[in-house]
């Protein structure tokens, strides 16, 4: 079992402690795609409600993957502790961001 450990990103100009068993770096570009994401949403949206915004980047990034998953073949499995790693990332966003 690898070992969990706490990596500081930043989100919409939020300072998050996420805890995961993925390496540092991995973390933070998850992060910085979360980042780009949300602030997209906001920006095209006009959105300012924090929660509304990751859900909307979340679904822009599940999208994504839903449709590298049909190019890859339906066959092709989703990496489980990546999605681990950034379901963290949006619920970190979610629950600590002001609305």
């Amino acid at each position: 079992m690898a070992t969990k450990r706490t990596v500081p990103v930043t989100i919409l100009g939020q300072e998050y402690k996420v805890r995961g068993e993925s390496d540092a770096e991995t973390v933070r570009r998850a992060a910085a795609l979360l980042d780009e994401t949300m602030v997209r949403v906001r920006e095209r949206s006009g959105t300012v409600d924090s929660v509304d915004i990751a859900v909307l980047a979340a679904l822009n990034i599940a999208n994504h993957l839903v449709a590298l998953r049909d190019e890859r073949g339906k066959g092709d499995p989703v990496d489980p502790a990546a999605l681990d790693e950034l379901l963290s990332l949006v619920e970190s966003a979610v629950a600590g961001a002001p609305a």
